[in-house]
């Protein structure tokens, strides 16, 4: 078996190496600093994330893909401190899909199951995350003192000792 040895200079090293060819392959302008008004963008970015029901995880200058449907979109997290508010959503949801039905409103009844799915995972969500009663006590370690190891046929310090005398 080969064994080498890998020391700190060469670490970084083979880091610098790695980002200058990363840096090589892309464009300059991504390194260059930001303007003010991509700055402003940036942060604002992260305003927009903020919805009634939790917290949109879509990247940086993203579309979003559902529409701002949130309740359907897997990025959601939801804030467990608005559990109301989404069980109020899901059973609107439910009426609407009972008067979509009574309606004949087939394609409307399709949608709105899509959107209660969603919601009823975004509640299973936030059961998943919500501490208590799950917490087991395991207590405090204890140390033990170690004890020697030993190998077959050789004797400890002491014997090996009063072997001598």
């Amino acid at each position: 078996m080969g064994y080498h040895a890998i020391y700190p200079t060469e670490t970084i090293e083979a880091h610098r190496a790695f980002i200058a060819r990363r840096r090589a392959t892309r464009p300059s302008d991504e390194y260059r600093t930001p303007t003010e008004e991509e700055w402003d963008a940036f942060l604002a970015h992260f305003e927009k994330r903020k919805v009634s029901i939790g917290t949109c995880a879509r990247a940086f200058s993203s579309p979003c893909v559902h529409e701002h449907a949130c309740v359907r979109c897997s990025l959601l997290r939801p804030d467990p401190a608005q559990r109301s508010r989404l069980e109020e959503i899901r059973d609107n949801l439910v009426a609407r899909i009972a008067e979509a039905e009574r309606e004949g409103w087939l394609g409307e009844v399709e949608g709105l199951r899509v959107s209660l799915a969603g919601a009823e995972d975004k509640l299973a969500q936030m059961d998943r995350r919500t501490p208590g009663g799950t917490a087991i006590d395991l207590g405090m370690p204890r140390m033990v003192p170690a004890q020697p190891i030993r190998e077959e046929g050789t004797a400890s310090l002491r014997e090996s000792l009063d072997d001598q005398q």
